[in-house]
């Protein structure tokens, strides 16, 4: 049976990858994006068959255009089965450097992002046993050096996971959490200016990255359908994850060691 599955941030990247990927399984996708033409390269790029795709453009930073999208999916749509939540912007630096500028814009976008698709969409799937996948980083626990407002940012994406995820267990919903490490997108493009030097560090490490997007799509899609709530799609940050839950002494020196090799901070 084909579902309906509304992904932000489809312009690209990720979120281009998971609806390629949904749109394959036979399901009807609604491509969000800040850019209309670039949700419409990735419709373009679907399955279409006799399923009514769909771009459209929204701004998850406003509460007016994320509400305009809401009429617009419910003008096409009368509910959803799946909601991922993707959209975000990149940002690097120490806590102190970082100025409160740019931790509204980072936190307005990455954070209430997925809090305003959660408050008008959830509505729309809750009694239908849907499925939330909000994207957050394992950014958001590693709890690493000059991540500033990202690492916020997504650590807050990941609590408001866990409290959806209990409110919605009574209605036989699910939520699942998706923390990737590094893997090619335009991400960095989001950069404020004057980051130079972290957007670089972060292109070197995602060129450097194990898997492709279309690889942690087909993890995320296929874990989430499982019921899994945390989705570590790299191996390695697998391992961190165990290791900072059993063992966070050497959790911490681990990641130190790991952060000043890719900051390029060694002697």
């Amino acid at each position: 049976m084909s579902r309906r599955v509304l992904i932000t941030g489809a312009g690209s990247g990720l979120g281009r990858a998971l609806a390629i990927a949904y749109a394959r399984r036979g399901d009807c996708v609604a491509a969000v994006d800040i850019r209309v033409e670039r949700a419409q390269e990735t419709i373009a790029l679907l399955d279409a068959a006799d399923r009514p795709h769909l771009a459209l453009a929204a701004d998850v930073g406003s509460d007016a255009s994320m509400a305009a999208l809401k009429e617009s999916i419910e003008q096409h749509w009368d509910g959803l089965e799946i909601l991922v939540n993707n959209a975000g912007v990149a940002s690097g630096g120490p806590v102190w450097q970082t100025d409160l500028a740019e931790w509204e814009r980072v936190n307005n976008i990455n954070l209430m992002g997925v809090v305003r698709g959660c408050n008008l969409f959830v509505p729309l799937l809750r009694n239908s046993g849907g499925l939330v996948i909000n994207t957050a980083s394992f950014a958001g626990l590693a709890g690493a050096p000059e991540l500033g407002a990202y690492g916020v940012s997504k650590a807050a994406v990941v609590a408001l996971s866990e409290g959806l995820r209990a409110e919605l267990h009574a209605h036989g919903g699910k939520v699942s959490v998706l923390c990737p490490s590094f893997f090619q997108t335009r991400l960095t493009e989001s950069c404020a200016p004057g980051q130079e030097r972290i957007r670089d560090i972060a292109e070197r490490m995602m060129s450097k990255g194990p898997l492709s997007a279309e690889q942690v799509a087909d993890y995320t899609i296929k874990y989430s359908e499982k019921g899994r709530f945390l989705l570590l799609p790299h191996k390695d940050t697998r391992v961190m994850w165990w290791l900072k839950r059993h063992l966070p002494g050497a959790y911490f020196r681990s990641m130190l060691r790991y952060a000043s090799k890719a900051l390029e901070l060694d002697k």
